[in-house]
């Protein structure tokens, strides 16, 4: 086990649900007391902080939404007064009003010190030099990462997405151990390694800190093989702090560990609401144990998991996220995520790791197409073969039959954040 972990992560479980169930008081209470449309929905159900004795107690309580806090915008939700705030942070926006999220100079502290946690649990330490390729910004990603890993004592390399040329370029001339960023962007970075003539396994990196969108252990064999490193994965979503609410052990690489000092996690049915028990897969909710600007009580992330128990230390996994609820697609009566097209794809040898899903509609039938990559080797008379592998994969695995298209390299649309993975030509 590493050497100067923190005592709680490795306290007894009895010593971590004793604190959880004090932090869980406070943050109930807290919310109750400063939070009026929480509070609203509370007294609806006819529950208050007193109700909680025991951390079982929680699911009494109601959960929140992204549209609890989208009807809160901007600051509806907050539990403290703006005066207090000292930082705003907001997600995309992509779909309705973004949803914000304020924290307070504790606030800020505690996120660094869960994301200087994960960097360690990742392999790093004090010294280290980190390039951090997380978009700055309204985005949690940059900014979580870069106070993360200056309270670890880190040197950071606040990069920032985009200009991928100058992106190989500071990797070959700083020489960092550590990379912070999409696993789908650090593709495009290997792209750009190879564009150059160089190989990326060759750079100084030892370590890839990946997150902010869904990956597969087909994706980390790819991230590892090419790019010469330990691939590891941190979990986190702007509403409940940003990364760091769970990142894995590079000793163990099995899921990520949930800092449960901080961030209690519930495992529901998706359809009724029902508290599942640890190994059961069903959508993850999270509620906060000990922030003060924007607390959230049973927080409902969409994201599809389980819970496992701790191995590398005391804390609880979560297991690779399988999808999201709100991104799993219904074709012709079959459940499809995108993770399942990627295993399928990394899966075929003479095929990149870049792909895109089209959803169409022929009559009144929903059909998918695969956008595909062929590697440089391959030539245009595989792509008959390639397209039929496929094919035949995805039939076999997911149960659905998928239009494919092989494309020259390059031609699959690059993102410097997260990928889009699905375009919808539905109505």
């Amino acid at each position: 086990m590493p050497e100067n972990l923190e005592p709680i992560e490795t306290a007894s479980i009895d010593e971590l649900r004793a604190l959880q169930l004090e932090r869980l008081q406070w943050s109930i209470a807290h919310t109750y007391d400063n939070v009026l449309p929480y509070r609203a929905k509370c007294e609806a159900l006819g529950v208050a902080p007193t109700d909680i004795r025991a951390l079982e107690d929680l699911s009494k309580f109601p959960f929140t939404t992204k549209d609890d806090l989208r009807q809160a915008y901007p600051f509806g939700m907050f539990a403290v007064p703006q005066s207090e705030v000292v930082r705003i942070h907001a997600s995309s926006g992509t779909t309705g009003k973004p949803t914000v999220v304020g924290y307070t100079r504790n606030d800020i502290d505690m996120w660094a010190t869960v994301v200087a946690r994960s960097i360690r649990a990742s392999g790093g330490g004090p010294g280290d030099k980190i390039h951090v390729a997380y978009g700055y910004g309204l985005f949690t990603g940059g900014l979580g990462a870069h106070y993360g890993a200056e309270k670890l004592g880190a040197m950071v390399i606040p990069m920032s997405g985009g200009q991928t040329p100058k992106q190989v370029q500071l990797i070959q001339d700083f020489e960092p151990d550590i990379i912070m960023v999409t696993p789908s962007y650090m593709l495009n970075i290997a792209d750009e390694f190879e564009r150059q003539g160089l190989d990326p396994a060759e750079s100084s990196l030892r370590v890839g800190i990946f997150g902010a969108e869904p990956w597969g252990d087909s994706m980390r064999r790819e991230l590892e093989e090419r790019c010469g490193l330990d691939a590891i994965d941190i979990y986190g979503l702007s509403e409940v702090v940003g990364p760091g609410v769970a990142n894995e052990c590079i000793e163990t690489k099995d899921g990520p560990v949930i800092w449960e000092d901080h961030f209690y996690p519930e495992i529901i049915n998706t359809e009724t609401g029902e508290v599942l028990p640890d190994g059961d897969i069903g959508e993850l909710v999270f509620t906060s144990l000990s922030k003060e600007a924007f607390p959230v009580i049973r927080y409902r992330t969409r994201d599809l998991t389980r819970l496992l128990p701790g191995t590398a230390r005391t804390m609880r996994r979560m297991d690779k996220i399988t999808g999201r609820s709100d991104d799993m697609l219904i074709i012709r009566g079959v459940n499809v995520f995108p993770t399942q097209i990627e295993e399928r794809v990394l899966a075929v040898s003479g095929l990149a790791p870049h792909y895109q899903i089209r959803v169409s509609r022929d009559g009144q039938l929903d059909v998918i197409t695969v956008q595909v990559e062929k590697t440089p080797g391959a030539t245009d008379a595989d792509d008959a073969m390639l397209a039929g592998e496929l094919k035949k994969g995805i039939k076999d695995y997911i149960g659905v039959s998928a239009g494919i298209e092989v494309c020259e390299p390059g031609a699959v649309a690059r993102s410097e954040g997260k990928a889009v993975r699905v375009i919808d030509e539905r109505d």
